[in-house]
C-alpha cells in the first residue's frame, strides 16, 4: 500500500512539472539546465518513474516560479489516476446545469 501512495505522488509531480513547463512554454532541456538536472532525469520525473529528492524538488519549483508544494498537489492533476488514493469527498465535481 504504501509503494501505492508513493508512486501515485510521483506521478502528481510528474504530471504537474510537466504541465507547468508546457504553460511556461520552456523544452525539457531548457527546464532541465534551470534545474541543473540531466534532460533524461527529467524525462523519468515527468513519467513519474525516479524518486525525486528534495533539493531537485526545490530546483524544479524555482526554475518553474512555483512553491515546492506546488508540484506535490494532486488536486491539480486530474489527468494522473493510476494508484492515486481515493478523492475526498469535497473534491467531488458537481454536475453541470
Amino acid at each position: 500500500m504504501e509503494g501505492d501512495h508513493a508512486d501515485a505522488v510521483l506521478e502528481y509531480i510528474g504530471a504537474n512539472v510537466h504541465r507547468h513547463r508546457v504553460r511556461l512554454g520552456l523544452t525539457q532541456d531548457a527546464l532541465a539546465e534551470a534545474a541543473e538536472i540531466s534532460t533524461g532525469f527529467l524525462q523519468r520525473v515527468e513519467r513519474g518513474k525516479t524518486n525525486v529528492g528534495v533539493v531537485v524538488l526545490v530546483r524544479l519549483a524555482d526554475a518553474l516560479g512555483v512553491e515546492p508544494g506546488v508540484l506535490l498537489r494532486r488536486a491539480t492533476m486530474p489527468e494522473v489516476t493510476r494508484g492515486r488514493p481515493p478523492r475526498s469527498p469535497r473534491a467531488k465535481r458537481q454536475p453541470s446545469r
